[in-house]
């Protein structure tokens, strides 16, 4: 394909990314390296940088990716964790770890989710997770929501009715077997029988319980475990949001009274969640022991939460300030801790897989399903930009981050890493392709050393057959598609367009006001004169960008 911007013409994305797997030395060429190629220039995606250290972390981000794509035990391609991982998890690789990989390689995330709904056990419980060798199911191990990464990925990639409806069936037979194996309480809640069953290795909040199930039986507790089975606000929210998302591909099944009763589901468990996990006080979510007393122990659990659309506007905005924007909770240099910094139990260590304190990348690669539905895109940067940055500097990919300098940690090739920073890139300097059909052109500068905030950076993607293509520099940036001009606009706004390119909205994206035009085609006049603040919604309206909503920014706080 010709490209109109020079700096990407010339560019071929596959083979620097194989050029750049081969430079990390000798290793078996990835059994699906020609299928995950084919599908990512079907892509169009191209990224190129005046920072190179963040030019080549992308290629080498893509490279390491196709190794991270194995033959599950139905010999289809399957996303795997990598590194120390070589086998898919439901609560990442399978869930956010698919969703995101579905815009450069849909059909390898298809393949994953579908391997999960037909490895499910005929009582309908789906693995936590899948090695080449075959399935297991000792314990939920749930944090993303499999039915809204579907839904997401059947939305942006156009699926056929067939993908839908099977995981439609898999994901309500695993529901009902996590209803009635997993509330022997009978709050309504979903409860967790040991660490593992939240991914929260050498998590504080699971001293002294189990790591895994009693017997490795799903359904079974230890009996003689003083403070399990918890209520797990992280369980049960997840299951509140996943019940909500099969409500929609039930309407879209055109199954109407089951997606009314999925809503009642539902709606029983956000009762159950803020019945039995929620304090008012704290205006945290805490894990119910079997005594009935709250688990104090602050950790990422409420990112995860948020994360499952838990909370309006104000609750969001008052988490953001008291916990996830504080310096001495959840905020450090290089956020999100997964333990609060001012607990004495707080350990920063990340050498090994831990979630006691270190930030772990899943957390930022989970983090926009909670900000963006506030609102909160600035917010949102001021944690992704310095986990772009820790990512330029990697030469592993490592499933930990030091809070403090962001140096990776344990494990190597490790997928949620790899793609955290082509997200990153994508939401902060390129064009996202949404599951409802928008793009999004962010307009910021580019992540790196000294006197990056003057560089530039270019990026392309194939959206219905046609070349999109976005630059931009300190003096703005401009959008084209197969040549021609879509629009400009000055640097610091996302600006929001149909998949064709019309702009639809405009976005503040800094915490200070920009001023400029959004200009239409290749029109050199006034434009669309506006003013944006910071979350400040612009809507194109009647010739004229009116103003939608205005939310203002949370600062970091101390």
């Amino acid at each position: 394909m010709r490209r109109t911007l020079k700096v990407l013409d010339g560019i071929d994305p596959a083979g620097l990314a194989r050029s750049s797997l081969a430079a990390g030395g000798a290793m078996p060429a990835p059994p699906f390296a020609d299928a995950f190629y084919e599908e990512l220039s079907a892509s169009g995606a191209a990224f190129a940088s005046s920072e190179p250290g963040i030019q080549a972390m992308y290629y080498r981000a893509l490279g390491l990716l196709s190794s991270c794509v194995l033959a599950s035990p139905l010999g289809a391609p399957m996303l795997i964790e990598g590194g120390a991982y070589r086998g898919s998890w439901l609560e990442s690789t399978a869930t956010i770890g698919a969703e995101t990989l579905s815009r450069f390689c849909p059909g390898i995330a298809r393949s994953t989710f579908e391997t999960f709904a037909r490895l499910r056990r005929p009582d309908g419980l789906i693995p936590y997770k899948v090695l080449p060798e075959g399935p297991s199911y000792r314990q939920v191990q749930m944090v993303t929501p499999l039915s809204r990464s579907v839904w997401n990925h059947y939305r942006a990639s156009g699926e056929d009715g067939d993908f839908i409806l099977e995981m439609y069936g898999a994901l309500s037979a695993n529901d009902a077997w996590i209803a009635a194996h997993r509330d022997t309480r009978g709050s309504g809640g979903v409860e967790a029988f040991c660490a593992f069953d939240a991914g929260h290795d050498l998590s504080p909040r699971f001293w002294h319980c189990p790591d895994t199930t009693y017997g490795e039986d799903p359904a079974a507790c230890d009996p003689d475990s003083p403070l399990l089975p918890f209520i797990a606000p992280d369980l049960t929210a997840n299951v509140h949001c996943q019940r909500l998302y099969l409500a929609r591909i039930a309407r879209e099944l055109g199954r109407g009274d089951e997606a009314d009763a999925w809503e009642a589901k539902a709606a029983l468990s956000l009762a159950a969640l803020m019945g039995s996990c929620w304090d008012a006080e704290d205006e945290f979510f805490y894990d119910l022991d079997r005594r009935g007393r709250p688990v104090r122990v602050q950790s990422d659990v409420l990112l995860r939460v948020l994360a499952c659309e838990i909370g309006d506007d104000g609750l969001f905005e008052r988490a953001l300030s008291r916990y996830l924007l504080n310096s001495r909770k959840f905020f450090p240099r290089y956020p999100f801790t997964s333990i609060a910094m001012d607990d004495p139990r707080f350990d920063p260590s990340s050498g090994y897989n831990t979630w006691g304190g270190a930030t772990n990348v899943l957390s930022i690669l989970r983090a926009p399903a909670a900000f963006e539905a506030h609102g909160r895109q600035v917010e949102l940067s001021y944690a992704l930009r310095p986990a772009l940055l820790a990512c330029s500097r990697m030469t592993r990919f490592g499933q930990c981050l030091s809070p403090w300098t962001g140096e990776e940690g344990y494990s190597e090739g490790y997928s949620p890493a790899l793609l955290l920073a082509l997200d990153a890139v994508e939401r902060l300097m390129g064009i996202l392709p949404r599951p409802g059909g928008e793009l999004w052109f962010t307009a910021l500068p580019p992540v790196g050393g000294a006197g990056a905030d003057l560089g530039r950076s270019a990026y392309s993607r194939l959206v219905d057959g046609k070349l999109v293509e976005f630059e931009c520099g300190p003096e703005g940036a401009r959008a084209f598609s197969d040549g021609k001009p879509l629009f400009s606009c000055p640097r610091g706004v996302r600006v929001v367009a149909d998949r064709a390119g019309r702009p639809l909205a405009l976005v503040g994206m800094v915490d200070r006001r920009v001023e400029g035009a959004l200009r239409l085609g290749g029109a050199s006049g006034a434009g669309l004169r506006f003013a944006a603040l910071g979350n400040e919604v612009l809507r194109v309206r009647a010739g004229e960008l009116r103003r939608e909503s205005a939310p203002g920014v949370v600062a970091p706080s101390y």
